[in-house]
Order: C-alpha cells, then sequence, then structure tokens
C-alpha cells in the first residue's frame, strides 16, 4: 500500500462511479515502492494517536479528510484576498526579522543577526501603522507570525498564520470592526460551500448574520462573574472566562460577539484611550474563543511616547517606529485575525494543530 503507481488505460464514463469516469487499465509502472510496515494507515478506519500523526505527517496529508481541511483553508485565504481588495486594501509584505519586540512584550524568539540581536516578528504591527503615514491608506498581509509562549494547549501555536489589516482616516474602531465582521462573513460564506470537502469532513457550516452583537467589557465580565469565575476588572479573560462567556452567549443564540471598551491596561501601548480607564480596543469571539483582536489606534506621537512609558517601556527601543508618528500620521486602526483559529472553529476540529501543516508548538520543531 501507499506504493506510486502510473496507469495507462482508457477513460470512460460511468455515472455509478465517484467523479462519473473509470479508467479501463492496459499497462502500469511501480514509479516508487512504499516501505513496509508503514508507520499508520491513510484508509484504516482504527485512527492512529495524534502524536504519531504529526510525527508522519506527510501520510496523514494524504487522508481526504484531512485534505479536505486544506481545500478549505485555500478557499478562504482566497476569499480574504478578494474582500479585502473589493474594499481598496493593498497586500504588503513587512519584515519578519525585526529589532525590537511588534508588541512590547517578552513572548519573543530571539536570534543572532550578525553582531546584533534580533528578534522573529509576532506581527506586522509596526510596519503597518508606519504605513499609514505614507499615503497608503488601507493596507493588508497574511502572513506568518511567531509567539514564544510556552502554552501547550488545543487552541496554542507557536507559529501560526495571521490577516493583518490597517485602514486611515477612521472615525473610530467601529469603522475597523466593520471591515472584520464583514471579512469574516465573507470567509465562514465561502467556506459553506465547499460541499466536496464538507461532505468528506461529515460538517455543516451556518453563516453568521450581520451585523455581529457587540458586548461590552464590563458586561461580558459581569456575566462571567455570575458563573462564579474569580476573573476581576482590569483582567484579560482567561481560556476558562472565554468558554463562559461563550456558552452564555450561545444560550442566547450567538455565536459571533465583539468584547468592547477594554480596560486600558490591558490593552497594548499604541491602543487609543477611550477614557482614562477604558479603551478603543476589542476581540472578536467566536464560540468562546478569540479569534480577532484590533483597536483604533494612538496617532499622536507625544500620546504613544506617554503610553509606552505607562507600559514600562522605553521609547527609544522604537525610535524607528515613532519616526513615522512625527511628520504627519492620520487617524487610524486594524486588527489581526488567526486563520487557524478561524478554521478549528468554523469546521468544529478539535485541535488548532490539524489547521496547519506542520505545526510548531512548545514541543514540536519536526517535521
Amino acid at each position: 500500500r501507499e506504493s506510486v503507481i502510473s496507469v495507462k488505460g482508457v477513460c470512460k464514463e460511468n455515472e455509478k462511479v465517484r467523479n462519473g469516469y473509470e479508467i479501463l487499465p492496459e499497462s502500469f509502472d511501480v514509479l516508487s515502492v512504499a516501505e513496509t510496515p508503514l508507520p499508520l494507515g491513510v484508509v484504516d478506519k482504527v485512527e492512529a494517536d495524534f502524536d504519531t500523526r504529526l510525527d508522519n505527517r506527510v501520510i496523514d496529508l494524504r487522508k481526504p479528510e484531512i485534505q479536505a481541511i486544506f481545500m478549505i483553508r485555500n478557499t478562504v485565504l482566497a476569499a480574504a484576498h478578494e474582500y479585502l481588495r473589493s474594499q481598496s486594501f493593498l497586500e504588503v509584505h513587512t519584515p519578519k526579522i525585526i529589532a525590537s519586540s511588534s508588541e512590547g512584550g517578552t513572548d519573543v524568539f530571539k536570534l543572532r543577526y550578525f553582531e546584533k540581536e534580533a528578534f522573529l516578528a509576532q506581527s506586522p504591527q509596526l510596519y503597518k501603522q508606519s504605513l499609514m503615514a505614507t499615503g497608503l491608506d488601507r493596507v493588508y498581509e497574511i502572513a506568518w507570525y511567531f509567539r514564544a509562549e510556552e502554552h501547550n494547549t488545543r487552541r496554542h501555536l507557536n507559529e501560526s498564520t495571521a490577516v493583518d489589516v490597517e485602514m486611515a482616516f477612521i472615525k473610530d474602531e467601529e469603522d475597523v470592526m466593520g471591515i472584520l465582521e464583514h471579512l469574516v462573513h465573507a470567509m465562514w460564506k465561502r467556506a459553506s460551500e465547499c460541499n466536496a470537502e464538507l461532505e468528506v469532513l461529515k460538517k455543516i457550516i451556518t453563516v453568521p448574520k450581520l451585523p455581529f452583537t457587540r458586548l461590552r467589557y464590563d458586561d461580558g465580565i459581569s456575566k462571567i462573574q455570575e458563573r462564579n469565575s474569580p476573573i476581576q476588572w482590569g483582567m484579560d479573560l482567561s481560556t476558562e472566562d472565554e468558554r463562559l462567556l461563550g456558552e452564555i452567549m450561545k444560550g442566547q443564540g450567538v455565536d459571533f460577539y465583539f468584547i468592547t471598551k477594554y480596560p486600558l491596561e490591558s490593552k497594548p501601548f499604541y491602543t487609543m484611550p477611550d477614557t482614562e480607564k477604558y479603551s478603543r480596543g476589542f476581540d472578536l469571539e467566536c464560540k468562546g474563543v478569540e479569534i480577532s483582536s484590533g483597536s483604533q489606534r494612538i496617532h499622536d506621537v507625544s500620546l504613544l511616547i506617554e503610553r509606552l512609558k505607562a507600559c514600562g517601556l522605553n521609547p527609544q527601543d522604537f525610535d524607528a517606529y515613532l519616526k513615522a508618528f512625527r511628520y504627519g500620521m492620520p487617524p487610524h486602526g486594524g486588527f489581526g485575525f488567526g486563520i487557524e483559529r478561524f478554521l478549528m472553529e468554523s469546521l468544529e476540529l478539535s485541535n488548532i494543530r490539524e489547521c496547519i501543516l506542520f505545526p510548531r508548538d512548545r514541543t514540536r520543531l519536526t517535521p
């Protein structure tokens, strides 16, 4: 089994067979003989454990149900390109080896860049914001990002794919949320049209209705606290908190919802303040899992420096980034949207590693 052969024959229509055609073979050649025993089966009914599958990912990827995931992935990425281009967004590509942390945090992979220290980008955040000062008012990037988080859960990866979007001349974060919800809707709808792949996966995708529900942070944590969560005001939602809130919203018939008006202290330094306590940041949740985070950004350089200091960061470490704000920066905002989490939720998969060809997590560096 699993050897590679070449078959020559006559192709004839037959409505009783798959795809409507069959080949009446006249000759065949064996091009490559598979070793035995196979480390795992492709058509076997007995499922191998997950680590065995990932250790032998090339064989695992031959399974029709695994290929279906990546066919759908290809389709939804095409939908993302199409929607964003229809809204006059320009595709860009930004550096992935950078001199300072993208988010100002510590969850970064360090590397030697000749005689200097460098980092793998957590996101294109600093670059896509800088582009807002160039006259390229709407940009997006679909690319890898890297997080040195030690989480080893079903929903975390250390190397992931995201759709990153930034847009200038916005009124407030609602303009950004409008683009995000229409993007998600377009991708979800396209996924629902992958009939052959969904049949293989035995899945049905229901397209969400627009607009998505808006839920203030304060209201969200009140709902969670009623379920005896220890969360306090100002804290970010834990995985369990997100799950609880997802259950509550599901009970109200809501799968997609924005959590808005986060406390300023819980959001990155570049997030625009709304009041002294609150920010113009938001998260997009799907069935109790965060799939996107975004905000209106600070465009005033003095306020940006103030926020850097308030977050315990040294403005000198962000000099190249701040330079873009010194010579005219329009009001702007954006978001990052994780592709693997989108697929995991839309296809109701149990593990995010199913959604990426060769996963990189806390313990896996090969294959």
